[in-house]
């Protein structure tokens, strides 16, 4: 197909994965509007044009779409209904919203991975009495609200019944408590011909206090039967929902080193954040490729890499001081990105640095480093 640069994209969602989104699409020469309720949003900072709107709003999503080529999302929680009226329309929405129908509701996730013999955690929905449903269950378990999670939000574990009262006040499931060794995530890109490419598996390391991706390690340090199971299994999420664009597949391997299936994100990752230096095709330039549906691009790993994220410090709010950036400046292979939030909160994400170095532990060691010296604080108007 003949590619041309009059193209326009619309995102569904300002933060940082769409601006990173549009950082590859400029490259690439194309117009991109964005929505986000927030006035000069990360992304809209750098988009042609943001509709200043709340992702629900029928009306503006209507806008966006019909003023542009294809439709695309950073974001989970928006009106899929209005998207999915779009879609039967004929408007180019991708990943399709009826992907989406199904990532939003976790446990709908959950009975796709069932139905289609994907390894993931056993689970139940809760009908009716959490305790009830505990007794058959068992304890420890795991409580997730069906909607509306992210980053640590909406999951709740249940250690003993009195823990029931501090439990979520939602529609909710049970899922084991996995004792696992590790957590991996792979990126996988699928475009309209059904073309896929997969990126290096990662470690995911959590900051447990917060329940957040803290950091990542690229390549993961897992050995090679781990390593195609993990793959085998990303790529089997993203085949069997037919997705089109860049998908995020976190996985936990356990102790007797079985890999399964903790959630997908149907976008770009936080954890796919380490393509931009370290892979011959970002993950962003990626998903622009694969919506457009255009031949992917080569995911092959450079160099060992480290993703650290900066969050916003404990105790802070207000506009954002970055201390000790001129020292991480400084370090050999340390590459900043600031995402430009105009607000600093505990644990919001501020920003990301990859470190890139031919010796992993060297560059793990860097990231350790990082994250001592480098805070988010606030001060001023």
């Amino acid at each position: 197909m003949d590619f041309s640069t009059d193209l326009k994209i619309g995102i569904v969602g300002g933060g940082q994965l769409g601006k990173m989104l549009i950082q590859a699409a400029k490259r690439m020469g194309l117009y991109v509007a964005v929505i986000d309720p927030t006035p000069d949003s990360p992304a809209g900072q750098i988009a042609d044009r943001q509709i200043v709107s709340d992702f629900y709003d029928e009306e503006s999503i209507k806008q966006l779409a019909s003023s542009c080529d294809i439709t695309t999302y950073e974001i989970e929680h928006i009106n899929v209904e209005v998207l999915k009226e779009l879609e039967q329309k004929g408007y180019k929405i991708y990943p399709s919203p009826y992907v989406l129908e199904i990532i939003q509701d976790k446990s709908k996730q959950k009975q796709m991975l069932t139905d289609n013999n994907i390894p993931t955690a056993k689970w139940q929905k809760v009908d009716g009495d959490l305790a009830s449903a505990l007794t058959s269950f068992g304890l420890p378990a795991v409580q997730k609200a069906c909607k509306g999670g992210y980053d640590g939000r909406g999951v709740f574990v249940i250690h003993n019944a009195d823990d029931i009262k501090n439990s979520l006040k939602c529609e909710s499931f049970l899922e084991e408590q996995i004792d696992f060794e590790k957590e991996l995530a792979v990126m996988v890109s699928r475009n309209s011909q059904g073309e896929i490419k997969c990126y290096p598996v990662v470690e995911m390391i959590f900051d447990t206090k917060a329940n957040i991706c803290d950091s990542t390690i690229a390549p993961a340090r897992i050995d090679k039967k781990v390593q195609k199971q993990a793959i085998d299994i990303a790529v089997n999420c993203v085949e069997v929902l037919k997705g089109v664009g860049v998908f995020g597949i976190e996985m936990f391997v356990t102790k007797d080193g079985s890999v399964m299936v903790n959630e997908i994100a149907p976008r770009p990752h936080n954890s796919g954040h380490y393509t931009i230096e370290a892979c011959i095709t970002s993950q962003f330039e990626q998903h622009l490729r694969a919506i457009m549906n255009l031949p992917l691009g080569a995911t092959d790993l450079i160099i060992p890499s480290v993703m650290v994220n900066i969050l916003g410090a404990e105790g802070y709010e207000g506009k954002p001081i970055y201390e000790g950036l001129e020292d991480v400046l400084k370090i050999p292979g340390a590459n900043v990105h600031i995402y430009g939030k105009k607000v600093t909160k505990p644990y919001r994400k501020m920003g990301h640095v990859t470190i890139v170095d031919s010796d992993i532990e060297s560059a793990i060691e860097k990231g350790r480093h990082i994250k001592q010296v480098l805070k988010v604080i606030s001060g001023g108007n």
